[in-house]
């Protein structure tokens, strides 16, 4: 799953994306009102979620949610504000808003909002996944083969979960790259090879018979 953040504080925002990354989000953060308008409108299919600031400069969050629903864009977001701000919720709210929070707030509220939202029926997500024998519960972050526990890194586990979202669809490295790292990643040309290779030792599937390499294009799991 990927989260943009939208927040002026930037010891605020590199805290909650340390803190979403730990638990297996991309994250990525611009710190006022225009740069966030224009990730959303270049980029908003890339997010699952946007962490919206209301006190921006150059443009708040108010008019940035307003301008996105306008756009029919849907993604989910979930509104920031002081308490003396509480009153610009209503607004929020009123023009598209999924949720707010009022600062200051923990961390574990916020990640417990987020997943609220994202078990919402219209972009709820299954958290159990099955290939073949491999089982993978993207709450726990647990990966079994067989009966067998498969220890994998966050990076392992979310390149596999995205693999088994989209069985026997041949996925590019582009796509892998862009779901399992934030905008900011300099990447370089095996980064994501390198980590299928661990996986499928992980998997004990060294003659690719689950996860395939398609020439010239990238990977995809095979569910039969």
């Amino acid at each position: 799953m990927r989260v943009l953040i939208i927040e002026d504080q930037e010891s605020l925002a590199k805290l909650l994306k340390k803190g979403l990354e730990s638990e297996g989000f991309a994250v990525d953060y611009v710190n006022d009102g225009e740069s966030g308008q224009r990730r959303i409108d270049l980029h908003h299919k890339d997010y699952d979620l946007i962490l919206l600031d209301i006190m921006l400069p150059q443009k708040n969050g108010i008019e940035i949610c307003r301008d996105t629903r306008k756009q029919g864009i849907e993604v989910p977001i979930i509104m920031v504000t002081a308490k003396d701000g509480i009153n610009d919720i209503a607004d929020g709210l009123n023009i598209g808003a999924d949720d707010y929070i009022i600062k200051p707030f923990s961390f574990e509220v916020l990640l417990a909002r987020i997943r609220a939202i994202l078990r919402r029926p219209k972009y709820a997500l299954s958290q159990e996944l099955r290939v073949k024998d491999i089982a993978l519960n993207s709450l726990s972050k647990n990966v079994t083969k067989g009966n067998e526990e498969i220890k994998l890194t966050l990076k392992e586990f979310g390149i596999l979960e995205y693999l088994m979202r989209n069985p026997n669809i041949a996925l590019t490295r582009e796509q892998i790259l862009s779901n399992s790292w934030d905008f900011s990643f300099d990447s370089f040309a095996n980064v994501v090879d390198v980590h299928i290779t661990n996986i499928r030792k992980k998997l004990g599937d060294k003659d690719s018979h689950i996860i395939e390499t398609v020439r010239g294009v990238g990977y995809r799991i095979k569910s039969r």
